[in-house]
């Protein structure tokens, strides 16, 4: 008898507990966005003293982008620091664009600063204006990395010891 009591106080507490659960969905990955596409129009060989027309199409998963945000950072080459930031507007069809003159002969380097959708994109270009002396331009790619292996690579006696020191008290 206890058997049959315990077989009728067992089975219906089994039975609700394989009852009808909502299982919890699983939270699905947030999907990355296409990659925001930016192509440089303007032509990598212009005259000087013209008005010369900066110019990017913006395309996202093969659409064009009419709502992106887009300056052209324009500077001569070994002239960083004096360059200048030029808004683009949107002309047509993702295409953006903004005007400027070079004045003189030489090497000019654009970055297209792109931003759409939450995400940021700034392909270069260089411009060659007139005929520049080549042999008095700044090589804008090996600059940058110099400065980048300055960055990464400090090679100070400072260092060397600091990482000696932590060395000798992980053996103690």
């Amino acid at each position: 008898m206890k058997k049959w009591l315990f077989a009728l106080i067992a089975v219906p507490a089994l039975l609700v507990g394989c009852g009808d659960k909502e299982e919890p969905t699983t939270l699905k990955e947030p999907e990355m966005p296409a990659m925001l596409e930016v192509e440089i129009l303007t032509p990598k060989e212009v005259a000087i003293n013209e008005p010369i027309e900066l110019a990017a199409h913006v395309e996202q998963g093969g659409e064009n982008i009419d709502d992106a945000i887009v300056e052209f950072e324009v500077w001569e080459s070994g002239k960083r620091d004096e360059g200048q930031m030029i808004e683009g507007t949107l002309e047509k069809d993702g295409v953006y664009k903004a005007t400027t003159t070079f004045d003189h002969d030489s090497v000019y380097y654009m970055f297209a600063h792109t931003t759409a959708n939450g995400i940021h994109n700034m392909p270069k270009q260089q411009i060659t204006a007139g005929t520049p002396d080549m042999s008095q331009i700044v090589p804008e790619d090996e600059k940058a990395n110099n400065n980048m292996m300055e960055h990464g690579n400090d090679t100070s006696d400072d260092a060397e010891h600091g990482d000696d020191e932590k060395n000798e008290k992980n053996h103690h």
